[in-house]
């Protein structure tokens, strides 16, 4: 165990050092504001405040942890070795920067909470944030920053015992459309026919045919080919399935279709499965209750994981929705537009609400990449997409962290936009799991 002298043990504190050495770096770690006990204490420890008491291993604060709500704070990006950092801890600091406020900074999403332009979604953008004007998105640094500051801790103290993590892969499945032309409503169906018909889209015109008629597979049903690589390659999958009711964004079979809900029964056999909450439910709470409730009919258990429809969220409302409906883990953290660590972390952490000040039981799996930003935003090849994705997993592997991965059902069709990542998802589950 770390002892942590500070002049005051608030909130923030017990949070984010509880993040970096007890989740991250694996070491326990007590507070104490007593400087008799600091002083009596005989295992590793460290002071976190204004002034070093003595010779100790010290880190220079920035008030950040000791303030309260959110104000406007002046960042100085600079470079701690060759890796971005900021909040200087000046020259009687152990360490050059205060990584503690630094990565509070980063991971509560501070910056989403000052005054921003969202986008035609009603999301923050990756390009208003640190990460992206300063060239470090793509990079866990706060990951990055706490083996830095293991690098320190070992050199004080050669003879504590560290532990080391384990690094771990995460393939996540959103199901926004089961399926592309099956168990679709008369309506839906006929309407189907003739806008393709209409816009000259012979291929689909017949592959519609084709499916309505049993005469082939429906091109999105892709799930016994995730479920044979999940269990060729033992991978953790999970499914989160948008069971909400139709709109212009929310466009899969009803769940009312007996076909689906057997589909999703099914699937609880093989993998995980969360709720995918249809996009109005960002702001709307009673939408959220039912649609949870819905999936818990179908798979009559309790539903504990989430995801958010078009990554459509807004701190701290969407969360407190999902905390007060005993959702205990959201994997929306990321953006559309671009990959890499929007939390600049890829070590999953707790939710801690700015409004409240308090570290939640909400748990964060934050991802790395999505299908749908490497094809559709990224205008990236299959072949380039595998670059980054590679880079991406040797950024997590450097750390011992949590790859996480989103793909869609869809992506594995090799049909009209997604010919040859069928392919791609194969080649990264390998690259994934080496």
């Amino acid at each position: 165990m770390i002892l942590v002298y500070t002049h005051k043990i608030t909130p923030r504190v017990r949070y984010i050092f509880k993040h970096i050495l007890t989740r991250t770096l694996l070491i326990p770690v007590d507070f104490t504001s007593k400087i008799e006990e600091f002083v009596a204490h005989n295992g590793p420890k460290l002071t976190y405040t204004k002034n070093p008491l003595g010779n100790e291993f010290f880190i220079k604060s920035n008030n950040l942890l000791f303030e309260q709500g959110v104000n406007y704070l002046e960042i100085n990006i600079q470079k701690w070795d060759d890796v971005p950092c900021f909040f200087n801890a000046g020259a009687k600091s152990a360490i050059p920067y205060d990584l503690f406020a630094a990565s509070f900074y980063l991971i509560t999403r501070y910056e989403e909470y000052l005054p921003h332009v969202k986008d035609i979604h009603g999301r923050f953008t990756a390009e208003q944030s640190l990460a992206y004007k300063y060239r470090f998105l793509e990079k866990p640094v706060i990951d990055i920053w706490a083996y830095k500051l293991l690098e320190a801790l070992k050199e004080k103290f050669p003879d504590y015992e560290y532990k080391k993590r384990s690094y771990e892969f995460i393939s996540t499945v959103d199901i926004d459309n089961a399926y592309a032309y099956k168990y679709k409503s008369l309506v839906r169906t006929v309407g189907g026919f003739l806008n393709d018909l209409f816009q000259f889209k012979f291929l689909e015109l017949w592959n519609r045919f084709a499916v309505v008629f049993k005469l082939k597979k429906d091109p999105f049903d892709t799930f016994d080919k995730i479920i044979s690589l999940k269990n060729e390659y033992n991978v953790r999958t999970i499914f989160f399935f948008l069971i909400g009711d139709y709109t212009t964004f929310d466009t899969n079979v009803s769940s009312s279709k007996n076909k689906y809900r057997l589909l999703i029964k099914d699937m609880v056999d093989y993998a995980r499965v969360g709720l995918h909450p249809s996009y109005f439910t960002m702001k709307n709470m009673g939408t959220l209750k039912k649609e949870k409730e819905r999936l818990e009919g179908i798979t009559n258990m309790p539903i504990l994981r989430s995801r958010q429809h078009y990554l459509r969220f807004n701190l701290p409302e969407t969360y407190q929705h999902l905390i007060d409906l005993e959702i205990l883990e959201d994997y929306s953290m990321g953006y559309a537009s671009n990959v890499g660590f929007r939390a600049s972390t890829c070590t999953p952490f707790y939710f801690y609400d700015l409004d409240f000040e308090i570290q939640t039981p909400l748990k964060i799996f934050p991802f790395a990449l999505m299908d749908t930003t490497l094809n559709d935003y990224m205008k990236l090849t299959p072949r380039q997409s595998l670059g980054r994705i590679r880079d991406l997993k040797n950024e997590v592997k450097a750390v011992n962290g949590t790859f996480i991965t989103l793909f869609h059902n869809e992506s594995l069709s090799n049909y009209l936009r997604w010919k040859g990542w069928r392919r791609l998802y194969e080649s990264m589950i390998k690259i994934a799991t080496s």
